[in-house]
């Protein structure tokens, strides 16, 4: 060995020690056992020192196709792999009284696994356990039925190589639907539905199936392999399946059916209440597969030009975008396009009705489509479509563009010839003719406005006769995965069952312990198309966003009335129940709101002093830096009668005036607005009312974004934040978001990570925050004040 001259004793004890005195210092830094520590280096370490059961197949005996034998293993190999030796060895090596622990450290898993299966107990007291055996079918299946309470009691079982999950195949009892293109369209469009039994993949003849009913439960060979049978199951199953297969051949299996059966997504009211993985599976016809390969991954859809109507070019996302809307809508199926807010949704609606509109034959007539939005985007539609499809005739069906008279004349007549009507989602309540026409497309721009199934606007939008039905928007799920069943109650009726048997299956998927959202994200992700600007892979120009917070101390001032209010709303828990309970929760945090952005907001003395506010001393700091490198700056806040004081705030800080922009800024004055910021190098900031503010607004000239009070739901704050990070921006984005050390709003900081995780565990494989619900204690717990924190020393 090249080397060896300079080895010596010597050398080779301070190698041993010094790797000795290190694995003593890494077990102690582990905390765990000796054993949990080597299988965290190595997971083969936890085999050394174990019994295992081994079972194999004995082809060459017919009366006795199997083989047991018990073993023990004493080491690792230098390729890590587990030396077994026949337990009945361990007789041998561990003989003597020195070796008498260890012997029956070793047989103490077998001995606890006897005391639960008396055909092992037999086995140990007779001494089969220490020699090789042969086994019958039964014997080899009572083994299998046992390894739960085996492997419980710490005896690793081991079965042949070719058995899946440790088990012999099963006849599973298969489905296939949607072999052939549907009749009709939508979710009520139906598919053929055919069923079989096969085993590993390969069906099985009606005789065959006919043999396993009729054997008894355990192994049997069949076509050369064995399988476990249970006749129970199977049965069950079968019974199951063929009512389908027979309902489906009297009235056709409905889409939503289907749908629901691939993703074992099960609500109540289906006829196959649960398929068993082990036992029964639903696969997708060669027509069905190729559709759902289609919407999965749209950058396989056959090309769609929209030409040179499109006075744009659509990027690679956006051309699959355009595909996999045009699909759906061929189907007469919903689609959510769910991409990142600036991503360009509105630019591939515009594509799809030029590219449905270039399509259209002369035997057909020409049909209207229908964009609802909210009344502040009514403008960006509009200079939209003059920028990009200037082609495309709207009218915008809206008090701010038609009187009333003209609203009220609106019929099929005046829109011959039009492509597309806009409005808004009042205006939908007020124009009884929006609802009595039929369209080509209805598009929800924005649809989580209608994610409150029993508001008005929600149930005038779901009445609309469309041919199909498409939403926009960048959070289909805020809160909780009631807002996602809303929104595909518009989109597809029916696929996600009632709002009450939806209810009942997503707490049934929420107890379950591992990935619970599955089925369905199994279910929705067919008609939800969501990318991110985040993803270099959908858009690799894009700068990047930095989010921090930017922690603010109290005032004295601050601090008094915060602890005067928490003491307040704790009197008052005491006396107030129920909806008057709910009444005074509401009321306090939003008090408590108030007095952390500044003491006048609450006293209402309109005095907005700088020294009375720990958020206007973060702010001027802030804004000082951006005001030296000449940038640009949105802040957002959730109250209106806030944006005048901090924009006469930042104007003494810029020197320069700058702009505002809340509910009350009327419809035609939005988009100038917008304008003037884009344009105009000396507007240095823009204070925005965040739900006014927050969805449509392309802001790319800010490179900083304040949100000077916190929303409480991650997805609408991103929504503001996304008027800068957009496509068109060409600097990094900073986020700046306010939070008052010590109080509620560093606690609930925490926890709106909750419901960030709640939309990326359904979009990207329920719950809801509900404060008024707290119990007393743990909601003054939530808005106490910690003076430790809450003031800089």
């Amino acid at each position: 060995m090249i080397g060896a001259e300079y080895l010596s004793a010597s050398v080779l004890e301070a190698l041993w020690t010094e790797a000795a005195t290190a694995f003593r210092s890494e077990l102690a830094e582990s905390k765990t056992s000796v054993q949990a520590f080597l299988q965290s280096q190595n997971p083969a370490w936890h085999l050394v020192g174990r019994v295992h059961f081994n079972l194999a197949e004995n082809r060459r005996d017919d009366d006795a196709p199997f083989a047991f034998l018990a073993t023990y293993t004493t080491r690792l190999s230098t390729d890590a792999r587990a030396q077994h030796l026949p337990l009945g060895r361990a007789l041998s090596e561990y003989a003597g009284a020195a070796n008498r622990s260890q012997l029956l450290s070793l047989l103490l898993p077998v001995q606890r696994a006897a005391a639960e299966c008396p055909w092992l107990k037999a086995m140990v007291e007779s001494g089969e356990i220490y020699h090789p055996l042969r086994w019958t079918p039964d014997e080899a299946f009572q083994l299998l039925t046992d390894t739960p309470r085996l492997e419980t009691a710490g005896v690793i079982v081991r079965v042949p190589t070719g058995w899946r999950g440790n088990r012999p195949p099963r006849p599973r009892v298969t489905a296939t639907v949607g072999g052939k293109p549907p009749s009709g369209l939508g979710t009520e469009a139906l598919l053929d539905f055919k069923m079989g039994v096969s085993v590993d993949g390969e069906p099985l003849t009606k005789a065959e199936i006919e043999q396993l009913l009729a054997a008894s439960n355990g192994l049997h060979l069949v076509r050369g392999r064995w399988v476990e049978i249970d006749r129970e199951r199977l049965n069950r199953m079968l019974d199951e399946f063929r009512a389908v297969e027979t309902a489906a051949a009297r009235e056709g299996l409905s889409f939503g059916e289907a749908m629901r059966l691939l993703a074992g997504a099960h609500v109540p009211g289906d006829i196959v209440a649960a398929t068993a993985p082990d036992w029964a599976s639903v696969v997708a016809g060669p027509w069905l597969a190729k559709t759902l390969a289609g919407l999965r991954d749209p950058a396989r859809l056959a090309q769609l030009d929209p030409g040179a109507a499109l006075k744009a070019t659509l990027r690679p996302y956006q051309q699959a975008g355009v595909r996999w809307l045009h699909l759906l809508s061929s189907l007469g199926l919903g689609a959510c396009l769910a991409d990142d807010m600036g991503l360009g949704k509105t630019m591939q609606v515009l594509a799809l009705l030029l590219v449905m509109r270039a399509r259209i034959t002369p035997e057909e007539t020409r049909r209207t489509s229908l964009l609802i939005a909210p009344a502040s985007l009514l403008a960006n539609w509009t200079a939209e479509i003059e920028r990009f499809a200037p082609t495309l005739t709207a009218i915008i069906a809206h008090p701010s563009a038609m009187t009333s008279p003209e609203l009220r004349a609106l019929d099929r007549d005046r829109m011959a010839g039009v492509d597309l009507v806009i409005t808004s989602y009042g205006s939908l309540l007020r124009v009884p003719a929006l609802l009595a026409m039929p369209w080509r497309f209805a598009i929800l721009d924005e649809a989580q406005a209608i994610k409150t199934p029993g508001a008005r606007q929600t149930r005038a939008a779901k009445q609309i006769d469309a041919r199909a039905r498409i939403a926009l928007s960048g959070t289909p799920v805020e809160n909780r995965l009631g807002d996602l069943w809303s929104i595909f109650d518009f989109l597809n009726p029916g696929l996600l069952g009632s709002g009450k048997a939806f209810s009942t299956f997503t707490k049934r998927l929420s107890s379950q312990p591992h990935n619970p959202y599955a089925p369905l994200r199994a279910l929705v992700r067919p008609y939800i198309l969501r990318r991110l600007k985040t993803d270099k892979s959908v858009i690799a120009d894009l700068p990047d966003k930095t989010e921090v917070r930017a922690f603010c101390s109290l005032t004295r001032k601050q601090a008094a009335l915060y602890q005067q209010s928490v003491a307040e709303l704790a009197s008052e828990l005491e006396r107030a129940e129920g909806m008057k309970r709910r009444g005074v929760v509401l009321a306090s945090l939003m008090r408590l709101k108030q007095i952390c952005n500044h003491p006048s907001q609450w006293l209402g003395d309109g005095a907005w002093s700088e020294a009375d506010s720990g958020k206007l001393a973060r702010l001027r700091e802030i804004a000082e830096v951006i005001a030296a490198k000449q940038e640009k700056v949105l802040v957002f806040t959730q109250f209106r009668e806030a944006t005048t004081p901090l924009a006469a705030f930042l104007e003494s800080v810029f020197g320069r005036p700058g702009l505002v922009l809340h509910g009350e800024t009327a419809v035609g004055k939005r988009q100038p607005l917008v304008k003037q910021f884009q344009e105009d190098e000396r507007v240095p900031f823009f204070v925005i009312s965040l739900k006014a503010g927050g969805a449509g607004l392309n802001l790319t000239a800010a490179s900083h974004v304040v949100h000077f009070d916190r929303w409480w739901n991650p997805a609408v704050e991103n929504q503001a934040t996304d008027r800068a990070f957009r496509i068109g921006q060409a600097k990094n984005v900073l986020v700046h978001k306010f939070v008052c050390r010590g109080t509620v709003e560093e606690r609930i900081d925490r926890l709106t990570d909750s419901k960030r995780q709640l939309s990326q565990d359904l979009l990207e494989g329920g719950g809801e925050m509900l404060l008024t619900e707290m119990k007393d204690d743990e909601l003054l717990k939530l808005v106490a004040l910690d003076l430790h924190t809450a003031f800089e020393e």
